[in-house]
């Protein structure tokens, strides 16, 4: 008995072993199997979207599964019959959208991380090394390359412009968009970075430390950490002169002194446009303001700030001749120039004490007001979520992650309780939902700059997506208004119309102090790099009566929660439709 015992303990202990090896051999299979698919990925993935273009996912995502980032910017509209009425139930949350808008969810939640790990093995494999050799510049590029050079962050030379793009930027981008606004460099730095001017950097660096490959373009520099490529433009600027818009500003009353108030000035006679707009383009002015046969150059100002136009009667002449009755009215133009005296934006340098949100529903014009308040401000916005279209055109504090307080406010959607107690206070933005419908529906189906089809309008999605929004608008302000502990209500359409007191009353929320150039720097620029070409007319009314009679409930309870609260009530335009 003992015998067949040891036996039988002799092979369970083989067995094990046995076992043991078995499962070792079977995680190694496995385990080159996944390496091998690995790397077709990534070979599949170079026809297509490149590393460089791969977006870039939060640290605090990877440790949680990584999300679709505008699935996460749709928070769930609270559970409760807003306006008391049967005509629209609010869905379960796994049954808000139609099937076909679920697997357009999961396609996009495929996509996003199929890019991420993409990218996460491609930051695996340094693109620099020791015998790291210079890239070759392009030789179909048209402007001429002149050098590498220091860039000097607080003492910049080539400040005319400046343009962002974290995943396409080329040479070839950055020169046309710099001769397009009549500069004669353009530099690039950081492989993403695009800086125009007409006066070229002091110090010259060592060819080999613009080192960067341009994020859209392989094969040609794009700088280097603190180091520009610069190229001189000028070949470009005969075919790109066509493309420059000299925008007619108005008619003003002169300043008293026009040289203190201007600059750089210029007496010519037989004065033109052109000739005025070009002089004001090389000295990087924004403005060009002629008065007869005097042209002067500059920024709007304190002295000067283009608030109260004259009659244009006033001014004689016709806009090429450009003489101004008796002295006293000048005609101005806008260069293409960009006014770059508010375009210098980075993080707080100490965390800040207030938590603030800039909250509003989707399409109602956050991507705006945060251009508006970076530009107003100098720091970052940050987000509750993670947008790589915005953070490759420069919203840089889209990487930062939202609880930093290292930027001056933080975009979100969100509505319920937790989500807005967070917060110390908020910039609540209100759009019309008829127009903040469309414009989430356009972003949706075409994103930040593009149109929705007519298919799309005409298709079933769109009363789904009204059923399903038009509640999610109405709950997201009575949530804030109910939570919210400190409030600044902002109608969207009011900072439209009158947008220096508006945004003035914003900074002064937001605790910064600004001066009133760069107020009028901000309103120089308040378009911004998203904001849709011209409004797309369609050839029918999208909004069916039963939505406008759901829609108008909302708004008149949205309206009367308002005045509840003292707040001024919903502009008059929201109703009726």
């Amino acid at each position: 008995m003992a015998k067949a015992f040891y036996r039988l303990q002799k092979f369970l202990r083989r067995t094990q072993f046995l076992l043991f090896f078995l499962t070792a051999a079977y995680l190694m299979a496995g385990s080159l199997l996944l390496l091998q698919r690995t790397r077709l990925v990534i070979q599949q993935g170079s026809h297509g979207t490149s590393a460089n273009q791969a977006l870039t996912v939060p640290d605090e995502m990877t440790g949680v599964g990584i999300a679709e980032p505008r699935a996460l910017q749709n928070p769930h509209p609270g559970p409760r019959l807003l306006v008391g009425m049967d005509a629209l139930q609010e869905p379960a949350l796994d049954q808000r959208h139609s099937p076909r808008w679920l697997v357009s969810r999961n396609s996009e939640l495929r996509q996003l991380r199929r890019r991420w790990f993409h990218r996460f093995i491609s930051d695996q494999e340094p693109m620099q090394t020791a015998g790291f050799k210079v890239i070759k510049h392009a030789a179909e590029h048209k402007g001429t390359y002149i050098g590498c050079f220091t860039d000097d962050s607080r003492e910049r030379t080539l400040k005319g412009a400046v343009f962002y793009d974290l995943r396409k930027m080329t040479v070839a981008n950055c020169q046309e968009a710099c001769a397009e606004r009549a500069y004669t460099y353009a530099g690039l730095v950081y492989g993403a970075e695009c800086y125009c001017g007409n006066t070229l950097p002091a110090t010259a660096s060592k060819p080999e430390e613009c080192n960067s490959e341009c994020k859209g373009e392989k094969g040609s520099v794009c700088g280097g950490v603190n180091r520009l490529s610069v190229y001189r433009v000028e070949e470009l600027q005969a075919g790109a002169r066509r493309r420059r818009n000299v925008i007619y500003r108005g008619c003003f009353r002169a300043p008293e002194n026009l040289t203190d108030t201007f600059p750089a000035s210029l007496i010519q006679p037989n004065l033109t446009v052109e000739m005025c707009s070009e002089f004001c383009s090389k000295k990087e002015f924004p403005l060009a303001v002629i008065r007869g046969q005097e042209c002067y150059c500059g920024f709007p100002t304190g002295r000067f700030s283009l608030r109260n136009g004259a009659d244009g009667l006033r001014c004689s002449g016709t806009r090429n001749t450009s003489s101004a009755a008796e002295g006293k009215y000048c005609l101005v133009y806008q260069t293409p120039v960009q006014d770059t005296r508010c375009t210098d934006r980075k993080f707080l340098t100490t965390k800040s004490k207030v938590f603030v949100a800039l909250s509003s529903f989707p399409g109602a014009g956050n991507t705006w007001a945060r251009h508006l308040i970076e530009h107003a401000t100098g720091y970052y916005t940050g987000s509750y979520y993670f947008d790589g279209a915005l953070y490759n055109k420069g919203f840089k504090g889209e990487k930062d992650h939202w609880r930093s307080r290292r930027t001056i406010c933080v975009k979100t959607h969100e509505s319920g309780k937790t989500e807005i107690e967070m917060f110390d206070s908020a910039i609540l933005l209100i759009r019309n939902p008829y127009k903040s419908l469309m414009a989430e529906f356009n972003r949706k189906y075409a994103g930040h700059l593009g149109y929705a089809t007519d298919r799309n309008w005409k298709s079933k999605e769109w009363p789904d997506f009204v059923n399903s929004y038009a509640s999610w608008w109405a709950s997201h302000v009575l949530d804030w208004l109910k939570y919210g502990k400190r409030l600044l209500i902002v109608h969207y359409e009011d900072l439209k119309q009158s947008l220096i007191p508006k945004l003035r009353e914003m900074v002064e929320f937001l605790n910064v102090t600004v001066t009133e150039d760069r107020l009028l720097c901000v309103e120089n620029n308040r378009d911004g790099n998203f904001k849709r070409s011209g409004a797309k007319q369609k050839d029918f009314e999208p909004f069916t009566q039963e939505m406008k009679d759901l829609i108008n409930r909302y708004i008149l309870t949205v309206d009367k929660a308002l005045r509840g609260r003292n707040f001024t009530g919903l502009p008059r335009e929201y109703v009726p439709r």
